[in-house]
C-alpha cells in the first residue's frame, strides 16, 4: 500500500485544491448567505428601473428648473457641459441617486420594480462612501462607457462595474409569486 496514494478518500479540507481550509471556506460561504434568500437582479429589470428612474429625474427638471430658468431670464439653448441648466441637471442627476440610494436603499425606479440596493458583505451598511462611490464614480464610469453597464449580464450576482467596485449587489426585494395557483389540483390519472 502506498502512503500516497489518497484515492477513495475524503479531503481533509472541502476545498482540497483551493488552498481554502475550514474557515476559510466558512468566511467565503458567509460572505453572501445573508443575500440567499432574495434573488439578485438581472439586466432587463435593473435597465427598465433606471429608464423610469431618467423619467422621474427629466421630470424634475422639466418642472421646475426649466421654470425657474425662464423666470429668471437665464439660457436653456446652452447645451454645452458647463453651462448652467447643464450643471443643475447633472446635479439633480446624481443628487437623486444619492440620496435615494443612501435614505432608501433604492431610487424610485427600483421601488416599482421591487429592487434593492444592498451591502455584499453580512452585517455592513450602506455607508456614505460607499453610496457615493457607487453612485457617483461608479454611475460616471458607466454612463462614459455604456458598455460596461452590459457586465451586469454575465457576472454570477448580478453587479455591474459600480457594484463591484463599491462592494453592493442589486437584489429582488419581494419574491416573485404566481398570480394564480389552483387550491385544489386535480390528481393525476
Amino acid at each position: 500500500m502506498n502512503p500516497n496514494d489518497n484515492r477513495g478518500q475524503r479531503p481533509a479540507f472541502p476545498d482540497a485544491g483551493t488552498g481554502l481550509g475550514p474557515a476559510e471556506t466558512n468566511l467565503k460561504e458567509n460572505r453572501t448567505s445573508h443575500l440567499a434568500a432574495y434573488p439578485f437582479a438581472g439586466f432587463w429589470m435593473r435597465f427598465w428601473a433606471y429608464l423610469l428612474d431618467l423619467l422621474i429625474i427629466q421630470s424634475v427638471n422639466w418642472l421646475i428648473l426649466h421654470p425657474v430658468f425662464r423666470l429668471l431670464k437665464l439660457s436653456l439653448a446652452d447645451d454645452s457641459m458647463f453651462s448652467p441648466i447643464s450643471i443643475l441637471s447633472a446635479a439633480v442627476f446624481y443628487l437623486y441617486f444619492i440620496l435615494m440610494t443612501k435614505y432608501f436603499s433604492q431610487t424610485l425606479g427600483k421601488m416599482v420594480f421591487g429592487l434593492k440596493v444592498v451591502p455584499v458583505h453580512p452585517g455592513r451598511q450602506l455607508t456614505w462612501s460607499t453610496i457615493l462611490f457607487r453612485e457617483w464614480i461608479g454611475r460616471y464610469l458607466s454612463a462614459t462607457l455604456m458598455l460596461l453597464y452590459i457586465v451586469v449580464a454575465f457576472t454570477p450576482k448580478k453587479q455591474g462595474i459600480h457594484d463591484l467596485f463599491a462592494d453592493t449587489a442589486v437584489i429582488i426585494e419581494r419574491p416573485q409569486q404566481p398570480v394564480y395557483t389552483n387550491p385544489n389540483p386535480e390528481p393525476a390519472s
